[in-house]
């Protein structure tokens, strides 16, 4: 699934091919794509629409339309991209956006995980939402506070995205490594200066990860090279970058967790 550095990259190679142009027509190849309105009201309502910015909010895309925000959510396997439109539909199109320039907007998705939002009030769906970890609101202080407020371990609250909004596997893995904590210590227990190291290892890895335009790994993204730069995830068994202990891998809340014993103790 891609996170935030990969959806800030994809927007942004985006933006220059969409902002000022119309929708002409919206090819939805497959109904359940869509989560609102429905398929007719969609159809209607979309025609005709300026795009008139391109923007993103945690691992969503917006698209700023003349009367409506189009709120895009990649999931497992989506992709979006701009092609010709003269080029035949692919198998796994499931949403083709004609647009004023000859090009179309694809919403590509194998595994039909995606969906895809058409509404006036972006905050129906985005409302619950955590901080962005690269915005204002997200500081030490708040990420202190939050912390102790809550009895969980660190890798799923980093993980959800209410508590903060964007972060995967991957840059949740890298910034506990970054930031020296093991992901299995409970929030509760971090303390303030710990914080202030995973508040600076989180932007950090976001940062780069943005920098290298993203990472291309189980995914259908291959337009990054943030994973050649990886510290701890997917090196199971490989020396740490720091110490030279090899990293090991478990799971947490279901999720494949790399990290290295050494550097990140659970005391």
């Amino acid at each position: 699934m891609p996170e935030l550095p990969e959806v800030e990259t994809i927007a942004r190679k985006l933006e220059p091919d969409l902002v000022g142009k119309t929708i002409k027509d919206a090819d939805l190849r497959w109904s359940r794509t869509l989560a609102v309105p429905s398929p007719r009201k969609f159809k209607e309502q979309i025609k005709g629409q300026t795009i008139k910015e391109v923007t993103r909010r945690a691992k969503f895309f917006i698209l700023k339309l003349s009367d409506f925000d189009l709120l895009v959510h990649l999931r497992m396997s989506g992709d979006l991209y701009v092609r010709n439109s003269t080029i035949k539909p692919d198998k796994h199109d499931r949403l083709v956006l004609k647009l004023s320039s000859n090009r179309s907007l694809i919403f590509n998705d194998t595994r039909k995980f995606g969906r895809v939002w058409l509404t006036p009030n972006p905050e129906e769906v985005l409302g619950n939402l955590g901080p962005e970890p690269l915005g204002r609101d997200f500081t030490p202080h708040w990420l202190f506070a939050s912390l102790q407020k809550r009895q969980r371990q660190l890798k799923p609250l980093l993980l959800d995205q209410t508590f903060l909004a964007g972060l995967g596997n991957i840059y949740t893995d890298e910034a506990l490594h970054i930031a020296k904590l093991h992901p299995l210590k409970t929030s509760d227990s971090v303390s303030k200066k710990q914080a202030e190291a995973l508040h600076e290892a989180i932007r950090k890895v976001l940062r780069e990860g943005i920098r290298r335009n993203g990472a291309s790994i189980d995914w259908v993204y291959r337009g990054g090279e943030f994973q050649n730069y990886f510290r701890v995830y997917d090196r199971k068994g490989k020396p740490c970058h720091v110490c030279g202990t090899k990293i090991e891998r478990i799971t947490v809340g279901q999720r494949g967790t790399y990290f290295c014993p050494n550097c990140q103790t659970l005391k």
